[in-house]
């Protein structure tokens, strides 16, 4: 007959050989989760902003609406307004409309203070495309798990990439 001892070394070795890698496979679903939902954020945030953009066009500024700023746009896609959870010091943006140069935020804390008007006035402000593409990194928290790492492991960064683009419409 076999001792209560042999058995628990059996079950701390069954346990090993499959609770390891089944705790793993869980901070992986977390994981993928993280990354989706800020994949999500930062494209909302986006749309949101270009929403922004083309309905508060030239006529909304004419029946006495406030103008659209660079960091009114910036302010729409930053952790203040749609984008919740994105760090402003990594988030970059580029703000687009036809007949005007890009105007790049990288990061949008640099157009913060921007005033001029967004997109710019023109003779004929409707139907002018105007378009926001952000770029996000994303880093992994796996790496603080994994065999000999810790806060010296480095792995790749994945950079997720949102773009929009609409017409002005008002």
């Amino acid at each position: 007959m076999r001792s209560s001892h042999g058995r628990r070394g059996q079950s701390l070795l069954e346990f090993t050989l499959v609770g390891i890698p089944l705790i793993f496979v869980l901070i992986s679903i977390f994981e993928i989760a993280r990354g989706m939902w800020m994949y999500h954020t930062l494209a909302y945030a986006v749309k949101e902003a270009t929403r922004l953009a083309i309905v508060k066009g030239r006529d909304y500024i004419n029946t006495g609406g406030t103008v659209v700023t660079v960091a009114r746009i910036v302010q729409e896609i930053g952790p203040r307004g749609a984008g919740v959870g994105l760090d402003p010091s990594e988030l970059n943006v580029t703000l687009s409309s036809e007949g005007a140069a890009d105007i790049p935020c990288n990061p949008i804390t640099t157009c913060a203070a921007n005033a001029a008007q967004w997109p710019t006035p023109g003779s004929n402000g409707r139907n002018r495309r105007v378009s926001i593409e952000a770029s996000f990194p994303f880093r992994s928290a796996l790496a603080m798990f994994w065999p000999g790492g810790g806060p010296a492991q480095v792995f790749g960064v994945k950079w997720f990439r949102a773009y929009s683009q609409d017409l002005i419409q008002f």
